[in-house]
C-alpha cells in the first residue's frame, strides 16, 4: 500500500535536532488497518518514503496509542530538498513488504 499527503515539517522540541511530519489521522488509521503483522518497537511501522527527489527507508512512530503517526525527516533530506521547519512538503510513503 502507498499514500501521498501534504504536511508541515516541525521540530520535535524547540531545542531538538529531530524534525518530523505528522500524518493525517485518517491516513494513520488506514496504515493501522493495513498492517498484516505486529508493529515493531515502540509501535513503529517500516516504510519507504519520498520527498521531492529524495527517497529513503525509515519508520513511522505513533503519537500515543491511537493518535497519528509521525515520520522523521533526516537532515540530509532537508538539505537536499531545501526544506526547513514550518515548510509544507508533499510526502509519499509505502509500507515495506515483509
Amino acid at each position: 500500500m502507498s499514500w501521498s499527503f501534504d504536511a508541515e515539517l516541525f521540530r520535535w522540541k524547540p531545542d531538538a535536532s529531530w524534525f518530523f511530519v505528522r500524518l493525517p489521522q485518517e491516513l494513520s488509521d488506514d496504515v493501522r488497518e493495513t498492517l498484516t503483522g505486529p508493529p515493531g518497537g515502540f509501535g513503529s511501522v517500516r516504510v519507504e518514503v519520498a520527498i521531492g527527489a529524495s527517497s529513503w527507508a525509515t519508520s513511522l512512530f505513533p503519537e500515543g496509542k491511537a493518535g497519528p503517526y509521525v515520520l522523521p525527516v533526516k537532515k540530509a533530506v532537508r538539505t537536499a530538498e531545501g526544506i526547513d521547519e514550518g515548510d509544507t512538503v508533499t510526502v509519499a510513503i509505502a509500507l515495506e513488504q515483509a
